[in-house]
C-alpha cells in the first residue's frame, strides 16, 4: 500500500458520504426496528396502565364590542388568557364549594379559540359528573366576568358622554344669561355680539342633543353584548374509547421510537467509522474483494440452508480455490468479526483441494477445534501452530489466524506467507482496517484478496482496488526482491500499475 495513492483516495472521499450512511442505517435496522417496536409497546402499555381521565366539554359564543371583520383573533386569544386567571378560576370553585386552590385548578382545564367568537373549554374531574360541573362553572363564570367588563366599559362610556353634556348645558345657561342681560340696541357693534350669541347657543344646544344620542347609544350596547355572549354547546361529557387511545398512543411511541432509533444510528454510525461498502472495504485494506457471502456460515452448507445461500458458498470456494491453487507459496485465512464463519471456510477450502493433494490446517482459531468437531471422516487434518513446522513441505498447508484486535502480529507469518482477510462488513474501523494493512506489509505478507462476509445486498460500489496479486505493494515488493537471487533488496521495486476506484486514471 502506497503513501501516494492512499492519499489520492483520502482526498477524493466526501466528509460525509451518505451512501455509506445510508447502508450502515439499513444494517441496524434491527436496533432502530426494536426501537420502534418498543416506543408502541410502551404507547400501548401507557394507555392501558394511565386511562385519560374523565373530562368534559362546552362551547361559549362570545362577542365583542370591537368586532371586526378582518379581526386576525386577537380578541378571542385574549379571551382564552382571561379564562385561565386566578380569577376566573376562583369563581368557578366558590360557585362549586370547592376548598380547591385556584392555582392547582387552573391545571385541570384550558380554553381554545376555535374561531374569532367561539371558544371551547375542556376540563377533567374525578367523574364524568364533576368534569360536566366544572366545565358548566367555568362557562358561567366566564360569560359573568365578560357581560360585567362590556357592562363596566359601556358604562364608563356613557358617563363620560353625560359628563360632557352637562359641561355644555353649563355653557349654554351662561350664554343664555348673557343673552337676557343685553338691551336691544341700535348700533352695529351691538347687533354683532347679539347674533355671535344667538350663533353660540345654536351650536351648543346641537352638540348637547348629540351627546344625549351618544350616551343612549353607548348604554345600549351593553345589552346587545349581554344577549351575544352564550352558551351554544351545552356541557357534555366525553366519551374515551380504550382501544382508541392504546392505538393513538402506540402509533405515537412507534414513530416517536423510529426517529429516535434512526437518528442514533446515524450518529453511531458516523461516529464509529466502520466501513461497509467493498468500496471503503477495500481501499482501507489496500486490497481487492474477491468474494462475497451474504451470511455469515454457522455450519457447512447442507439441505437446511436456502439454495441461493448454498450457490454463493459453492462459488466462494470455488473462487478461493482458482485463487490458492496457483499460489506456490502457503495460504492464510486471517478473519476480522467472523471466526466461526472463516473456520467453516477454511476447513471447506481444504477439503476442495484435498483432490488435488494433501492439506494440513494450520489451527491459529479456537473457532476451529469447534468447527471441526462432529464433521465427517476423512476431512483435512488439523495441526496447532506449535506443531506447523513437523508438516512436511511436499503438504500444502493452510493456515487459519485472527487479525482482530489483540492480535500477535508477530505469529502470523508461521500460518502462510500469503493471506486472503475475511472480513465482516461493518466490524472493524477505518483506523484498525488501515493498522492491519500496514502490520502486514511491515511483515511481507501480501494480501491476495478480501472475502467480505455479510455485505449489504444492494452494495453496487466497486471494491477492486489493484488489478491482479500486487496488493500491499510495501509487503510483496519487498519479498521480491529478496527472491531476486542476490538476497538482497532492490534499490527501487518495481512500479505495478494501480487502479484507482471509479477512476480510469493509473498510478505508478
Amino acid at each position: 500500500m502506497t503513501t501516494s495513492t492512499t492519499a489520492e483516495s483520502s482526498t477524493t472521499s466526501p466528509l460525509l458520504d451518505l451512501q455509506a450512511l445510508v447502508v450502515a442505517i439499513r444494517r441496524r435496522r434491527r436496533f432502530w426496528c426494536s426501537l420502534a417496536l418498543l416506543g408502541l409497546l410502551a404507547g400501548a402499555v401507557v394507555a392501558v396502565l394511565r386511562p385519560a381521565p374523565p373530562s368534559a366539554v362546552a362551547k361559549v359564543l362570545v362577542a365583542h364590542q370591537e368586532d371586526q371583520p378582518n379581526d386576525t383573533g386577537t380578541l378571542i386569544r385574549t379571551d382564552v388568557e382571561l379564562l385561565r386567571t386566578t380569577r376566573i378560576a376562583d369563581k368557578a370553585l366558590k360557585s362549586l364549594n370547592s376548598p380547591e386552590l385556584p392555582q392547582d385548578f387552573i391545571r385541570d382545564y384550558r380554553a381554545t379559540g376555535l374561531t374569532n367568537n367561539l371558544l371551547q373549554i375542556d376540563a377533567t374531574g374525578d367523574s364524568d359528573e364533576e368534569a360536566v360541573a366544572r366545565v358548566k362553572a367555568l362557562a358561567d363564570a366566564f360569560i359573568a366576568d365578560h357581560v360585567r367588563r362590556m357592562q363596566d366599559a359601556a358604562k364608563a362610556e356613557a358617563k363620560a358622554l353625560r359628563d360632557q353634556r352637562d359641561r355644555m348645558r353649563g355653557d349654554l345657561a351662561r350664554v343664555n344669561e348673557s343673552i337676557g342681560g343685553r338691551k336691544p340696541e341700535s348700533d352695529p357693534q351691538g347687533s354683532a355680539d347679539i347674533e355671535s350669541l344667538f350663533a353660540r347657543r345654536a351650536e351648543l344646544t346641537s352638540r348637547i342633543a348629540d351627546f344625549d344620542q351618544r350616551a343612549e347609544e353607548a348604554s345600549m350596547g351593553a345589552p346587545r353584548i349581554i344577549a351575544g355572549t352564550q352558551i351554544v354547546d351545552a356541557p357534555r361529557a366525553v366519551e374515551h374509547s380504550l382501544p382508541m387511545a392504546a392505538l393513538t398512543n402506540a402509533a405515537i411511541g412507534s414513530v416517536l421510537g423510529l426517529v429516535i432509533g434512526l437518528a442514533v444510528a446515524a450518529v453511531g454510525s458516523v461516529v464509529r467509522d466502520r466501513p461497509v461498502l467493498r468500496r471503503e472495504i477495500a481501499v482501507n485494506l489496500g486490497a481487492s474483494v474477491i468474494a462475497e457471502l451474504r451470511r455469515a456460515p454457522h455450519r457447512s452448507a447442507g439441505l437446511w440452508h436456502p439454495r441461493r445461500t448454498r450457490t454463493e458458498r459453492e462459488r466462494l470456494i470455488a473462487t478461493l480455490v482458482h485463487t490458492v491453487r496457483g499460489s506456490a507459496e502457503s495460504v492464510s485465512l486471517l478473519e476480522l468479526g467472523c471466526a466461526r464463519g472463516t473456520s467453516v471456510i477454511a476447513l471447506d477450502l481444504a477439503r476442495a483441494l484435498a483432490e488435488e493433494g494433501p492439506v494440513v490446517v494450520v489451527d491459529g482459531l479456537p473457532a476451529l477445534e469447534r468447527a471441526n468437531r462432529g464433521r465427517k471422516a476423512g476431512g483435512p487434518d488439523v495441526v496447532s501452530v506449535d506443531r506447523a513446522a513437523t508438516v512436511p513441505r511436499q503438504v500444502r498447508r493452510l493456515g487459519v489466524g485472527s487479525v482482530a484486535p489483540g492480535t500477535a502480529w508477530t505469529g502470523l507469518q508461521d500460518l502462510g506467507t500469503q493471506t486472503v482477510l475475511v472480513v465482516r462488513a461493518g466490524h472493524g474501523s477505518s483506523a484498525w482496517l488501515h493498522t492491519v494493512a500496514r502490520q502486514l506489509a511491515d511483515l511481507l505478507v501480501p494480501v491476495i484478496g478480501v472475502v467480505l462476509i455479510d455485505p449489504d445486498p444492494r452494495d453496487r460500489t466497486d471494491g477492486t482496488l489493484w488489478d491482479g496479486l500486487h496488493t500491499a505493494l510495501r509487503g510483496h515488493n519487498e519479498r521480491l526482491a529478496r527472491q531476486d537471487g542476490t538476497g538482497r533488496l532492490l534499490t527501487e521495486p518495481p512500479s505495478w500499475p494501480v487502479r484507482v476506484p471509479d477512476s480510469d486514471q493509473e498510478a505508478r
